[in-house]
């Protein structure tokens, strides 16, 4: 601020604003006019020491501690959490089991193991899902579903090895064939709701393969996967009354607290919060607008949006009340940051319902959860950074490439695309490229051509230091596969890679085509 700014406000006001005869409103025109002044003297400063303390007060707010605690569960300890849990199981189970040679023991004991992992596993798939802030925040939503497809095969292939041992188990002991021991076992009530309940999961499991999934509308898949609680209740009631449980008052009270607390942070984060924040930010769409061919941005307003602490990466899972789309909430990443009360979303056309994004109406009022996921500045441990992005999975990067701190060099942009038409953001990323100094390639050319820009050769070329960097990756499978393959030959760690698939899910996959390299890039550095 000038010397002379304090001098020119007592002689438009008559009293330095400070003074304690200053009138209100003359109080709060100082004030303006004093913000004011000062924002024109960081405007005269050079763009490269504007940058720098830019970014150095950016590093400060990311360092300064939290008015409100946020805890954050990483990969390992949620990792090492599951496995101590399906060990204190196994004793439960190795506790009540007595040693025996007979066949029919053998079956029957098995089936007690393979029975009680399987309701374990259940209570850590609903865990996995329940978009627990710490839990999506600090492992990422990424590997949250994988973890949680990865246990759904684990519950499926219990429960059908838990029913084929009970099975076993009881045509032994009765000395009958299995056709005949299987209807006697139906004729018990909890047997038979169980086995619908395995029925159901199977199902789940059907449309969740990966060869099918694909061919599935989402609308159908969430249908079905609906019924994963219709058939994990059926199975709860089964365990409840199954010796392992039922017959110790404390593992029963203990197996009862389990689901409480699970079937609590499902209500809590999956039906409670979205309608508070609905209540809270009022957030309706207030423009569609089309950004290349077959991808929309989606504009929206709301009251309050910076208690939402969305940071650059993130994304939510929106659910537009509109009709024909109001029963799915499908995750899309923020594709600009939050700023004056407006949020902005960038979605590709790849299904029914991402196709009636584009005609939403302005006005629709919009339920968002979230922010989710953990690629974001909180992950970048060096100050050069490389950024990635293939397709529409330039969302998240796009925010990146304007938020992440850093001067003159420090932030690279590789940004894959088929051709020029099908580039996103051009003009903003020039923009954002111009202003901060930052070196922009566009790496274009068709999924068929020779040459490859993510090889090796072709980023050490564009990229210089780049074994120095943090990489952040976002894009389709294939493309990302390839991008991860080779940043890992050219030398830079694992724990330097950071990624977001973009098929975990999908509505929030932005292509399902393959994404491999094409011809020699098209370069354009600021």
């Amino acid at each position: 601020m000038g010397k002379g700014t304090f001098p020119r406000l007592r002689q438009v006001f008559g009293t330095a604003p400070s003074s304690p005869g200053a009138v209100p409103g003359a109080r709060h025109a100082a004030h303006r006019a004093v913000r004011t002044a000062a924002a024109r003297t960081r405007h005269r400063q050079s763009p490269a020491r504007t940058v720098r303390a830019w970014s150095e007060r950016f590093v400060r707010r990311m360092r300064a501690p939290r008015t409100a605690f946020a805890p954050r569960i990483s990969p390992a300890s949620l990792q090492a959490g599951l496995v101590a849990g399906a060990l204190v199981v196994t004793a439960r189970w190795a506790a009540g089991t007595e040693p025996t040679a007979r066949l029919d023991g053998l079956f029957a004991t098995f089936a007690h193991l393979t029975g009680l992992l399987a309701g374990y596993g259940v209570l850590v798939m609903f865990f996995l899902m329940a978009r627990i802030p710490a839990v999506e925040h600090g492992v990422g939503a990424d590997r949250l579903a994988r973890l949680h497809a990865w246990g759904g095969r684990w519950v499926i292939l219990s429960c059908l090895a838990h029913g084929v041992f009970a099975l076993c188990g009881y045509a032994t002991r009765n000395g009958s064939d299995l056709l005949t021991s299987a209807l006697d076992m139906l004729g018990s009530t909890g047997i038979a709701l169980a086995c619908v309940g395995t029925v159901l999961l199977c199902a789940v499991g059907a449309v969740s393969a990966r060869g099918v999934r694909g061919r599935v509308p989402h609308e159908i898949w969430r249908a079905v996967h609906l019924l994963t609680y219709v058939g994990a209740g059926l199975g709860v009631a089964h365990q409840m009354t199954g010796p392992d449980i039922g017959d110790n008052a404390f593992v029963l009270c203990v197996w009862v607290a389990l689901h409480v607390v699970v079937a609590a942070l499902l209500v809590q984060y999956r039906l409670v919060v979205p309608v508070r924040q609905a209540m809270r930010h009022d957030l309706r769409v207030l423009e569609v607008r089309t950004e290349g061919p077959g991808v929309v941005s989606v504009l929206m307003r709301g009251t309050g949006l910076d208690a939402l602490e969305a940071e650059s990466g993130q994304f939510f899972r929106w659910r537009f009340l509109q009709r024909r789309i109001w029963h799915s909430a499908l995750p899309f990443s923020l594709s600009a940051p939050v700023r004056d009360d407006t949020i902005r979303i960038t979605v590709k056309a790849v299904g029914n319902h991402t196709r009636r994004i584009r005609r939403l109406k302005p006005g629709t009022r919009v339920l968002a959860t979230g922010p989710f996921g953990a690629m974001t500045a909180r992950r970048r441990t060096r100050r050069k950074v490389l950024l990635l992005a293939g397709g529409v999975g330039i969302t998240p990067i796009r925010t990146l490439f304007e938020t992440l701190p850093g001067g003159p060099g420090d932030i690279t942009l590789l940004y894959r695309a088929g051709n020029e038409e099908q580039l996103v953001f051009r003009e903003e990323l020039e923009a954002i490229a111009a202003y901060r100094g930052a070196d922009l390639h566009y790496l274009l050319g068709p999924s068929d051509a020779s040459f490859n820009p993510l090889a090796l050769q072709a980023l050490r070329g564009l990229v210089p230091g780049l074994v120095r960097r943090d990489v952040y990756v976002c894009g389709p499978s294939a493309m990302t596969g390839a991008a991860v393959t080779a940043l890992v030959r050219a030398g830079v760690p694992g724990k330097r890679i950071h990624t977001e698939d973009f098929s975990f899910d999908g509505s929030r996959a932005a292509s399902r085509r393959r994404t491999v390299p094409g011809a020699p890039p098209h370069r354009r550095s600021a």
